[in-house]
C-alpha cells in the first residue's frame, strides 16, 4: 500500500507551487494547466507514486465538502504535519534553499522515531500557508 496523494490547502495556489517547485524542489503536476485555466488546482510530485495537490479552499472548500463529507471544516480534520523522508544530500540542499528563501526551521532533533525507523536528523518548517512540513533522512 501506498500514500497517492494529500491535498494541501492554500490561500493561493501559484504562490505555493512556486515554493514546492523552487524551494522544495519538487516537479510540478498540472501546473501549466493550472496557469492557463485548464486544471482546477495543481499538484506536486512527491515520487512516483506520489503527489500534493495544492488547493485554493476559497475556491474548492464547496465541492470538497461535497464529495469527502468533511462537515463545517475545511473539508476535513486538520493534520498536525507532513513529513517527507529523503537521501541525505537531498536533505541538505532542501535545507539550504530554505535557508536561501529566509524560511524559519525548527530542529526535529537526532534519532527521531519514524516509518523508517531512528531518522539521524529531521527539521520542521511552515510553507507560505502555514503548512507544516517536517523533512528527514535515515541512515539506511
Amino acid at each position: 500500500m501506498d500514500i497517492d496523494h494529500a491535498v494541501i490547502w492554500v490561500e493561493n495556489a501559484q504562490r505555493s507551487l512556486e515554493f514546492y517547485v523552487n524551494t522544495l524542489g519538487f516537479e510540478a503536476v498540472r501546473g501549466e494547466e493550472f496557469s492557463q485555466g485548464k486544471a482546477r488546482f495543481p499538484s506536486v510530485r512527491i515520487n512516483d507514486k506520489t503527489i500534493f495537490d495544492i488547493m485554493e479552499y476559497d475556491a474548492l472548500l464547496p465541492l470538497v465538502q461535497k464529495f469527502t463529507g468533511g462537515g463545517e471544516g475545511i473539508g476535513g480534520a486538520p493534520i498536525n504535519h507532513i513529513c517527507l523522508s529523503m537521501e541525505h544530500e537531498e536533505y541538505n540542499a532542501i535545507i539550504a534553499r530554505l535557508e536561501e528563501s529566509g524560511v524559519k526551521l525548527t530542529s526535529g532533533g537526532e534519532n527521531a522515531f519514524g516509518a523508517q525507523g531512528q531518522a539521524v536528523r529531521s527539521t520542521y518548517f511552515n510553507d507560505p500557508d502555514g503548512n507544516v512540513l517536517e523533512i528527514r533522512f535515515y541512515d539506511i
